[in-house]
């Protein structure tokens, strides 16, 4: 079993990048430069059809090709890899966690991702936004909690979509006010002490 991803530098494929890193899960990463077009030659079109990063290729399961399955959109990545490489979603309330799971991704990429694109001219919606998760990062290391028969809550695919959105916040908002949301301030700041995620950002 081998798992291969594309990406960039600045690109959402350092959010695949860090889940992979956090779970240990082997992987093969392959950086493609976008400057110079690599992601629109025809080697990768055929794993992307869209020409954009990232891109995962997993030659544990068949595509509908008959070739290794390949993915695209980092959410859809994050919960393949949360439900075939993380054992993030075993026991008796698996169902109810996977649907969970899923929930925050498109959140993150649905909703809260472009609330942070438009931040500059509708502060209100993001503000919105960053009231409402406030309290919720408040009850632990997991929005998905501990769940039945869970034990305790682990790090999963759902908190990597949301905590690497939060942690871009500093980057690329820097006129919002994060003092009313102290619990998004201290998500951010332990989302930076992570190897993993330093890793997958180059920052180490």
């Amino acid at each position: 079993m081998s798992l291969t991803l594309y990406g960039a530098a600045r690109s959402r494929a350092s959010m695949v990048r860090w889940y992979l890193e956090e779970k240990g899960i082997p992987y093969e990463w392959i950086s493609l430069d976008l400057g110079a077009g690599e992601q629109r030659q025809d080697a990768f079109l055929a794993i992307n059809p869209f020409g954009k990063v990232p891109a995962l290729v997993d030659d544990s399961l068949s595509g509908p090709d008959g070739g290794p399955l390949k993915l695209f959109e980092s959410g859809a990545m994050l919960q393949h890899l949360a439900e075939q490489h993380g054992q993030e979603f075993g026991g008796v309330a698996g169902a109810a966690r996977r649907s969970l799971s899923l929930q925050w991704l498109l959140f993150a990429n649905a909703s809260f991702g472009p609330a942070l694109i438009q931040a500059a001219t509708k502060p209100e919606e993001l503000g919105r936004l960053l009231a409402t998760l406030d309290p919720l990062l408040s009850a632990g290391p997991s929005l998905l909690g501990a769940g039945a028969d869970a034990g305790e809550p682990t790090w999963g695919a759902a908190d990597c979509a949301i905590q690497s959105y939060l942690a871009y916040l500093p980057l690329f908002c820097p006129q919002v006010d994060l003092a009313p949301f102290p619990h998004v301030q201290a998500s951010i700041d332990a989302t930076r002490q992570r190897p993993a995620y330093q890793l997958a950002m180059g920052q180490r």
